[in-house]
């Protein structure tokens, strides 16, 4: 079964390494909260606000090992007047035994905010 996981992250700076910090460490944690294996992902999509601009986040993949060839993709969040600022959103396409209602989502820094009803305590 192809099942969707969610994340989101922020950044304080729109300043390259803080990009690939945050997105990275938000990619890790949701690969670990699912068991989620790189050659089971299909598609990586990530969308970011207006307002970070310094660099791809698609960037933080390459670091992670075993990462080099998933499929990813980044592209602009629709620019919603009040929405979260400085925002990377993510989601990743996996093959997995998971059922629905068991997949991790994930949500750090202020991007607790958007769903907190599916973010851990």
């Amino acid at each position: 079964m192809i099942r969707g996981i969610r994340g989101a992250t922020t950044v304080r700076f729109n300043e390259e390494d803080e990009i690939i910090k945050e997105t990275k460490r938000l990619m890790e944690e949701m690969a670990k909260s699912n068991q989620v294996n790189p050659e089971l992902i299909s598609s990586v999509f990530i969308s970011v606000t207006s307002d970070i601009t310094a660099t791809f986040p698609a960037k933080a993949l390459r670091l992670i090992d075993g990462w080099k060839y998933v499929p990813v993709m980044c592209m602009p969040e629709i620019d919603v007047p009040g929405s979260l600022e400085k925002c990377i959103r993510v989601m990743m396409s996996v093959e997995t035994k998971l059922p629905q209602d068991k997949v991790n989502h994930t949500y750090l820094n202020e991007a607790i905010q958007l769903r907190p009803d599916l973010t851990k305590e």
